[in-house]
């Protein structure tokens, strides 16, 4: 270890700060704003801390004029709520009764209810079921 990488009698020495060209920036900038990429895993790659390069893309989105990437696509507009038009159903039947065909076997029973009815329509075929 060097002698200034040391701390020495409780006294940290000042660590230089590196410096980026403009280039450089604009490089990672664009790099972290493509879709589907991590700011964090490009600041990974480049050894640089993620705080600083997110700040460095906030800016660069709030600077007017700044252009993406050529081959980065503009976000598709946010999908809207389309409230659809539904119909009511329809009867079943004309008469406003309740069929029902049920097979057992070789035995096959056509049932009409009364659409009035229909609770006891529904109590009588849960029964028949079990």
């Amino acid at each position: 270890m060097a002698e200034n990488d040391r701390v020495a009698d409780g006294m940290v020495p000042a660590i230089e700060r590196r410096k980026h060209s403009r280039e450089f920036k604009e490089m990672v900038v664009r790099a972290a704003m493509q879709p589907h990429v991590s700011i964090a895993a490009v600041a990974l790659h480049y050894r640089l801390n993620a705080n600083l390069l997110r700040r460095w893309v906030v800016a660069a989105r709030q600077r007017v004029g700044f252009e993406p990437a050529p081959d980065e696509a503009p976000s598709p507009p946010a999908a809207a709520f389309v409230p659809l038009q539904l119909q009511a159903p329809a009867v079943a039947t004309d008469r406003g009764e309740i069929r029902i065909e049920v097979r057992r076997g070789a035995a096959t029973i056509m049932l009409y209810w009364p659409l009035s009815a229909a609770d006891d329509c529904a109590a009588w075929l849960q029964g028949w079921l079990r």
